[in-house]
């Protein structure tokens, strides 16, 4: 073996991935927003380029001016719908009740302590040494807040919050005041056997607690926090004609990309090599955005095709009838990377005719059956979800159980831990905390 040190000149092969190749796999994978972000920044980085959001309109100040006196007798007929919606705030709310309060400026400050769920996220310690009082004055301001509406209100644990709520209700319930008081732990993990032999009391009676405890608010400040309602605008559109269906790609939320001509032919008159370089290489960017665009709309059009055809009786017939697909199958059958269907897919939704569907959610393991056809694993939580649902509640099924049902009926060939993990998938509850003690 030849371990001198010296020039060797060898030929080899090598798949280099060139810039443009990987914008082109970029945009592929990018959702409608990040498509969206991406053209803005290179058209600030590109003078040639132009993007026009065309679904979002601009105000003109001084032509909305202009129009004014055009458009008063409408908008005086729908001077509703130009009030302002107010929104109060739990603090603001909060306030009110105190204002005259002698230290209502030390409460107002203990106010901005409370989370989105009016709990206090703060110790006392910590409120103490904040603002330099003793604990026990920091206690009873807390005591302030607590005595305040909403019921609930400035609770240090959800405990303490269900708690505040019980003893605030015309009809007292002692026993589940006390259980969220002494004992909330071991009756959250429905521990409930050992509670009605420590407490002597039956397993009806916790029964009742419980259920007055799920009529109380586990976030009393939620109703002051509205988050801003977001919408899902789908990448791909699939309808019924009365024959066939139609797949289309919605591009119309995505801005409209356009070349800067009269800047280019401005600039192109000019007599500096550099000037021209820096053109040619802005006017290669953006044809390569504008084929890496096609090329982006023509591989999600080709792989949402592909899954219409192999889950026509999703389709037709509804969510139930979704068969098992992988994101192999797709790839081989439109001759591309399974990687490339996995861009294709990300963060992608399609409008169906039973609603809107992640285009990844129709991609779904196989599960044996007993018979010769298989079934997907969404079929299998579809049947768990409606077994648990129709359920004797002071018996509910085991895992074992419902595993040899869902054999017996369906033919569904699964293990007990594949039916835990689609259950806890689905947010159910085990047997032993879905029982109900009437």
């Amino acid at each position: 073996m030849n371990l001198k040190a010296g020039l060797w000149q060898q030929q080899t092969l090598k798949l280099k991935m060139t810039q443009e190749l990987t914008q082109a796999i970029a945009l592929l994978q990018y959702s409608s927003q990040e498509l969206t972000a991406f053209l803005e920044s290179k058209a600030l980085e590109n003078p040639l380029i132009q993007v026009e959001t065309t679904h979002i309109k601009t105000m003109d100040p001084r032509r909305d001016r202009s129009k004014k006196t055009r458009v008063r007798d409408k908008d005086q007929q729908n001077w509703i719908e130009q009030i302002g919606k107010t929104v109060t705030s739990l603090s603001d709310y909060l306030y009110s009740q105190v204002v005259n309060h002698p230290d209502i400026g030390l409460i107002k400050e203990l106010f901005e302590y409370l989370d989105e769920n009016g709990y206090f996220s703060v110790s006392n310690d910590i409120i103490s040494e904040r603002f330099n009082i003793p604990v026990a004055t920091v206690e009873s301001l807390i005591e302030e807040i607590q005595s305040l509406e909403p019921a609930g209100v400035g609770a240090r644990s959800l405990g303490e919050c269900l708690y505040l709520q019980l003893i605030r209700l015309e009809k007292r319930n002692p026993l589940a005041e006390n259980l969220v008081k002494e004992h909330f732990i071991e009756f959250a993990d429905k521990k409930w056997k050992i509670l009605s032999k420590q407490l002597d009391v039956s397993l009806s009676d916790i029964q009742t607690a419980f259920d007055l405890i799920q009529t109380l608010n586990p976030r009393p400040g939620g109703i002051f926090h509205q988050d801003v309602s977001t919408y899902v605008v789908p990448d791909v559109v699939v309808k019924w004609d009365g024959e066939n269906f139609q797949i289309s790609v919605f591009d119309e939320v995505l801005p409209k990309v356009s070349f800067q001509k009269d800047y280019y032919q401005k600039f192109a008159e000019v007599a500096d090599t550099q000037v021209s370089k820096y053109l040619q290489e802005k006017q290669q960017d953006y044809h390569w955005i504008v084929k890496s665009l096609e090329q982006r709309k023509e591989t999600i059009t080709k792989v949402a095709l592909k899954i219409v055809e192999k889950q026509r009786d999703f389709f037709e017939k509804g969510p139930s009838h979704l068969k098992p697909m992988t994101m192999k199958e797709i790839a081989e059958e439109t001759d591309v990377h399974e990687s490339t269907v996995s861009r294709a897919v990300r963060e992608k939704y399609m409008q169906t005719p039973y609603g809107t569907y992640e285009l990844k959610s129709f991609f779904t393991n196989m599960v044996s059956t007993t018979t010769s056809e298989a079934t997907s694993s969404n079929h299998v939580k579809d049947s768990i979800k409606k077994l648990i649902g129709k359920e004797n509640k002071s018996k509910p099924y085991s895992d074992q159980e419902i595993l040899a049902i869902l054999k017996k009926s369906e033919g569904i060939d699964i293990s007990r831990r594949t039916v835990a993990k689609y259950r806890e998938q689905l947010g159910i509850l085990s047997s032993s905390k879905r029982k109900r003690f009437e």
